[in-house]
């Protein structure tokens, strides 16, 4: 069992940029808030590799913790925290998993196709965050 938890605001993965490079070609590249979201999961991901990369089926568990908004009224900042009043705003929760996955690529395992069970949550939190777990499943 893996288990970390990437500090500060999630960033959901961002839609593919279209550029050109030196000879002319099209290229597609992560827009950079989410290319830098994915590096910040690599470095405390690695924090916590395995002397081996984990191999074979894998379950995930992501806890997606957004900021409160500022207009909540106190009544409504006691509900967030305890996780009564939850986000039902964009990004969905497929978005944020996204990066997430792609950023432990070769750093907890080879591929995320790996992962064949992902249980992905979104809450408020006054401390923004993303809490990840990760589980080998045993083959029988």
């Amino acid at each position: 069992m893996i288990q970390f938890t990437v500090y500060g605001e999630p960033v959901a993965q961002g839609r593919p940029r279209a550029g050109k490079d030196w000879s002319g070609n099209t290229v597609l590249y992560d827009p950079a808030k989410s290319r830098n979201f994915k590096e910040y999961v690599k470095v405390v991901a690695a924090q916590h590799r395995p002397d081996k990369l984990l191999e074979g089926p894998l379950q995930v568990t992501v806890k997606v913790y957004k900021p409160v908004l500022k207009r909540f009224s106190k009544k409504k900042l006691a509900e967030a925290e305890a996780g009564t009043l939850r986000p039902v705003t964009k990004p969905d929760v497929d978005n944020y998993v996204k990066g997430i996955k792609d950023a432990l690529n070769k750093v907890i395992w080879n591929d995320d196709s790996q992962v064949v069970d992902l249980t992905v949550s979104k809450f408020y939190s006054e401390s923004p965050r993303v809490e990840v777990l990760v589980e080998e499943l045993h083959q029988c």
